[in-house]
C-alpha cells in the first residue's frame, strides 16, 4: 500500500529530522517511485499542496532561506522541515 503524499512528506522530513530540511523533488521522487512512474516533475504540485496542508496543522514548516515562511503566502524555492521549536530563553 502507498502512502498519500501528506504522509510521505511528513516521513520524509521526520526522517531528516529536527534542524534539517527536505527538498520538494526529494518528495516527488519518492512518490513517483511509489507508483511505479519515472516521470516525477508531475508529483510537484501536489507535494506543495500537501506541504502547505501540513504547514498550517503544524506538523511541518516551509522554509525559505532558511526562515519560516507563511504557507498562504510563499513563491520560489523552498524546503520543508520539521518546525523550530518556540525559543525557551525566557527567564522568569
Amino acid at each position: 500500500m502507498s502512502e498519500t503524499i501528506e504522509d510521505l512528506v511528513l516521513r520524509l522530513a521526520t526522517e531528516r529530522g529536527l534542524g534539517k530540511t527536505i527538498c520538494p523533488t526529494e518528495a516527488a521522487r519518492a512518490a513517483a517511485e511509489q507508483r511505479g512512474e519515472d516521470d516525477w516533475h508531475g508529483r510537484l504540485g501536489g507535494v506543495k499542496a500537501a506541504a502547505v496542508r501540513l504547514a498550517k496543522r503544524g506538523a511541518v514548516a516551509i522554509y525559505r532561506k532558511g526562515k519560516p515562511v507563511d504557507p498562504d503566502d510563499f513563491r520560489g524555492v523552498y524546503r520543508i522541515g520539521l518546525p523550530k521549536p518556540p525559543d525557551d530563553s525566557s527567564t522568569e
